[in-house]
């Protein structure tokens, strides 16, 4: 009997990467390719549907030819959405990403129609352009042409899983899971269902939209152009395959996964927590018809600021060398809030931008290196303490993966001020490792306390920082925050 190879492919928004693990969870090979991202202009932000596809494909390819692969599980990059022809196939849009902030016009005119709270309680989630449901309503009602294709149903919605999928299956399966389908501001994360309120607010049919299948179970077959069929057994949004991967299956566990930003995952249980200022309420997975939710902070720009220091100033050789300037700095004074793409979770003013507080003509680079990493741990820390304040279960330590977590200056520094040791994971690729996981549930029947005791650490961080300077430290960012959005409040009074 051939051993029993698991396939985990992580499409993110600026690289897909997928892994293979053998059914004892060990990576046995990873790949992974770019992905190109335009800006045809400002607010903007698109990507080639076909780029997308053929980035799963290639990165796919070498692991397929190389190994039986008995199951797969996809996540996706989250809110971005494709519409497409439900008869041809074809793109009908762009992939409109993320970032994208052709929503804000279509927010600010339901912003004065409805009960934020009533919203917040269906779907978890604010009213914010971040999330799809504006920037599709903005497209259909700027083109007649696509609002009639919707009415008809000739048109497809879907996030990047869902346009993937309909394509490796001949058009044959149009899904998603709740997870993802919790990013939309069209999903109740009460019901796992699409909301008929929801589709009336935002004047979306339901008929463009996937069906919301389990995160676990057989779906479909996929054909990668190698071969035969694929079993497909696992669907995620990426963060949610990041929490997974980091075996964070017991209420209060915790995961930051660091990357161009940074996104804070806490395990809340089997029923929705509400009321952390500023942090979201989403559904983690749903497995066996019950669903596991998750408080839910995204930061837009945490990795991004170190590397604006390096490829936009010059003031690093590299990004990694910013622990060692950061070691080498001599002002503690120089304070930097890295709102470089607004402030998210849990202040949500996207219109805010960065700013640097303290500066003086013997300012250095290892300062500035020092500030930068110390305003993404001090936002890490904001997501991190309003989540605990309404969390049932207090979390024993924050595991962390992604690039920047092998930053040692970063990772103690978030470790001292969270007072609260921190645990990298030794798999940087969480997040393709936690969809192999998560196929290897649904195929294999491996038990989540087997996933669990698999999971290894790189590194611990400890608490170090003494009480008296890390209040120090809190005190001197919020004053920088403060002074910040009050600049900006005057400024666009």
């Amino acid at each position: 009997m051939v051993a029993p190879y698991l396939l985990g492919i992580d499409q993110g928004t600026t690289q897909t990467t997928a892994v293979v693990t053998n059914e004892n969870g060990r990576i046995i090979a990873e790949n992974s390719v770019q992905l190109p991202i335009r800006f045809p202009q400002p607010g903007r932000v698109e990507q080639d549907p076909w780029d997308i596809l053929r980035s799963v494909q290639t990165v796919v390819a070498p692991l397929l030819a190389s190994y039986p692969i008995t199951a797969v599980g996809f996540d996706n990059q989250g809110e971005t959405f494709i519409l497409w022809d439900s008869k041809s196939g074809q793109p009908l849009t762009p992939a409109i990403v993320w970032q994208d902030k052709r929503g804000d016009t279509v927010c600010d005119a339901l912003s004065k129609q409805i009960d934020s709270e009533w919203l917040h309680q269906k779907t978890g989630l604010l009213l914010d352009s971040y999330f799809s449901a504006p920037k599709l309503r903005f497209i259909l009602d700027a083109d007649p042409v696509l609002r009639d294709a919707a009415a008809d149903g000739r048109l497809r919605f879907g996030t990047t899983e869902s346009w993937v999928i309909w394509q490796l299956s001949g058009g044959k399966l149009h899904v998603t899971d709740p997870s993802t389908a919790s990013r939309t501001l069209l999903c109740n994360i009460n019901t796992l269902d699409w909301d008929d309120d929801l589709l009336a607010l935002f004047d979306i049919p339901r008929i463009i939209l996937p069906q919301i299948v389990p995160s676990a179970g057989y779906i479909g077959g996929l054909n990668f152009g190698i071969g035969g069929d694929i079993p497909l057994y696992a669907l995620l949004v990426d963060q949610q395959a990041a929490l997974f991967g980091q075996a964070c299956f017991a209420l209060g566990d915790m995961k930051c996964t660091f990357g161009t930003g940074s996104f804070v995952l806490m395990n809340s249980g089997t029923t929705p927590v509400y009321g952390a200022e500023g942090v979201l309420t989403t559904v983690a997975w749903q497995l066996q018809e019950r669903a596991v939710y998750a408080l839910d902070g995204g930061i837009f720009v945490a990795g991004a600021a170190v590397q604006w220091l390096a490829d936009s100033l010059n003031l690093l050789p590299t990004v990694a060398a910013s622990a060692t300037f950061a070691a080498q700095s001599t002002d503690p004074d120089v304070t930097f809030v890295p709102a470089l793409a607004g402030l998210a979770a849990p202040h949500w003013q996207t219109d805010v931008r960065g700013a640097l507080f303290g500066l003086g003509r013997d300012t250095t680079p290892a300062d500035i290196a020092r500030a930068a990493l110390e305003g993404i741990a001090c936002r890490v820390y904001e997501v991190v303490t309003a989540m605990i304040a309404v969390a049932p279960a207090p979390p024993a330590r924050l595991k962390v993966d992604g690039g920047p977590s092998a930053n040692r200056y970063l990772m103690q520094l978030l470790a001292d001020l969270l007072d609260m040791e921190i645990h990298v994971a030794a798999a940087q690729e969480a997040t393709a490792v936690g969809m192999a996981n998560l196929a290897a549930v649904a195929a294999l029947g491996v038990t989540l306390d087997e996933l669990a005791a698999r999971w290894q650490k790189k590194k611990i961080y400890a608490p170090q920082m003494k009480a008296v300077k890390r209040q120090d430290t809190l005190d001197r960012w919020r004053r920088a925050l403060a002074s910040l959005q009050q600049f900006h409040n005057e400024w666009h009074g």
